[in-house]
């Protein structure tokens, strides 16, 4: 079956648009393949503003979601696949959603990501940065 989290975000990101809100993206930046500007993350992480306002030729599939943005006046093309979404919310009331972590991805090879050092025991990194959100009932 394939992962609900891509649905989700666009599901999420069009309610909060319609809602008059501001969507904003929690990024894990050093998940395989994500294309974010450099300097800008912190902590392994980027908040992203998403709304329509804020980017331009915004692309959202079940692979990834892609768009131009502006950072210090100079525009970038991102790419941040949809595994690494860590949240995504609306600025003014921290109203949406917190996935959980992907497993690490795989190349062709077979072969996963470097040892970094981290924990041990199987259990992935928690983001450390998170935004403050509410559940929705």
């Amino acid at each position: 079956m394939t992962s609900s989290r891509p649905y989700l975000i666009r599901a999420l990101y069009e309610w909060i648009v319609d809602n008059n809100c501001t969507p904003h993206m929690l990024v894990n930046a050093e998940y395989a393949q994500v294309q974010v500007p450099a300097g800008f993350a912190k902590d392994g992480q980027i908040v992203l503003n998403v709304s329509p306002s804020a980017v331009r030729h915004l692309h959202m599939d079940n692979e990834a979601v892609s768009f131009e943005g502006r950072f210090g006046g100079v525009a970038h093309q991102l790419y941040i696949p949809a595994p690494a979404v860590l949240a995504i919310y609306a600025r003014e009331n921290g109203q949406g959603m917190v996935f959980d972590l992907e497993p690490p991805v795989f190349d062709e090879e077979g072969e996963g990501p470097d040892d970094d050092g981290g924990p041990s025991g199987g259990e992935p990194p928690r983001p450390s940065g998170r935004p403050s959100l509410k559940v929705v009932k």
